[in-house]
């Protein structure tokens, strides 16, 4: 046992009265100590309940991300005039509706738009299906790749993806204690936001509960990012809903004014822009795959639709298009032409 860990945990786990949150430091010593399992079993269990019956602080969850990049792997920067988005989606996937953001990824790609993905297989507590399993449906193994070689698929194509079993083992230890207590960890809370990669970025990242939003900004500002974009995506994801107002957060002050500047707010309807109210609900993986396949063909379809709401909106945010209709109808003509299908085929035979 660790008399360590024992008095972080005692910290965090004392109580609605006399619990207390964690430094930055602390945070950043029992993440340390739970991915190495210098801790025991016992005490990693307790402490993960314990700190979500609590909530986590901005000062916790940075020092959860110190750790992060100190352990964990990154990808190089690479050649771009743009910053990097790095995606952050639940790790424990969609079990509602139809993911749309590899169709996303390729749209920025073949733009000229670098993307990261970062997560892994189907995994607790709502063992949805994972980003890793479309990928896999479409042609493209992400996890058969060292990250040397993920690293040189990101440079050729402008896509990378960090598969987190094989490149950052030391988290899959702590899934089994996920599923035993049945409820999401502030660690689910912190993936949203983790940045593999090392060079310029902007953050997007999605989001379920208000209050989650505000956490993230103070968060990003104290690892020093202020370029960022939250979305009340579906299913906690950064796809854009259909079926409700999408409520979209722009993040883009100067580092002195990161934690007080307001988040320019949007609100974004996909009737405005001609699409019908309503969300693709997600069928089996195979009918997804085939359902992708139609998009990068260019058939209409309710898939379509969402493609182009979500590839507008984030050609848009990328700096590619002026507003979301010119973006709108650049996704169309992108996908139409066979660019995009195009750029899954050089995708696929890059690994």
């Amino acid at each position: 046992m660790s008399t360590v860990f024992r008095e972080l945990l005692k910290k965090v786990g004392s109580g609605e009265h006399t619990s207390e949150s964690l430094t930055r430091a602390e945070a950043a010593t029992a993440t340390r100590m739970m991915l190495l399992e210098e801790a025991t079993p016992a005490q990693i269990g307790a402490f993960l309940i314990a700190h979500r019956i609590k909530r986590p602080t901005a000062e916790e969850i940075a020092g959860m991300l110190d750790v992060y990049h100190e352990l964990g792997p990154k990808l190089q920067p690479i050649t771009s005039d743009r910053k990097a988005i790095v995606l952050g989606i639940p790790y424990d996937g969609r079990t509602r509706t139809a993911p749309i953001s590899p169709v996303t990824a390729l749209l920025l790609a073949v733009s000229g738009q670098p993307v990261v993905m970062h997560g892994g297989d189907r995994k607790p507590t709502k063992y949805g299906l994972p980003l890793i399993d479309i990928w896999q449906g479409l042609g493209v193994d992400w996890a058969e790749l060292s990250l040397a070689k993920t690293q040189h698929v990101f440079e050729q194509t402008g896509i990378g993806f960090i598969y987190t079993p094989k490149h950052f083992p030391l988290t899959e230890s702590l899934w089994e204690y996920r599923d035993q207590i049945g409820k999401r960890p502030p660690f689910a809370t912190m993936e949203l936001i983790w940045c593999p990669y090392a060079g310029d970025v902007h953050i997007i990242t999605g989001f379920v509960h208000p209050p989650t939003e505000g956490l993230f900004q103070t968060v990003l500002a104290l690892q020093g990012v202020t370029y960022f974009t939250t979305i009340k995506g579906l299913e906690g994801s950064c796809d854009l809903p259909r079926d409700r107002t999408a409520i979209v957060g722009l993040g883009g002050a100067t580092p002195k004014e990161a934690v007080t500047a307001p988040i320019e707010r949007l609100h974004l309807a996909a009737r405005d822009c001609g699409f019908a109210m309503k969300n693709v609900p997600l069928g089996s993986l195979e009918e997804l795959v085939a359902s992708i396949k139609g998009v990068l063909d260019g058939k209409p379809s309710e898939l379509m639709d969402t493609a182009l709401w979500n590839g507008g909106f984030y050609l848009w945010r990328s700096g590619i298009c002026s507003d979301m209709q010119e973006g709108i109808a650049k996704a169309k003509k992108l996908l139409t032409s066979g660019a995009v299908a195009e750029k899954l085929q050089e995708l696929s035979q890059r690994i």
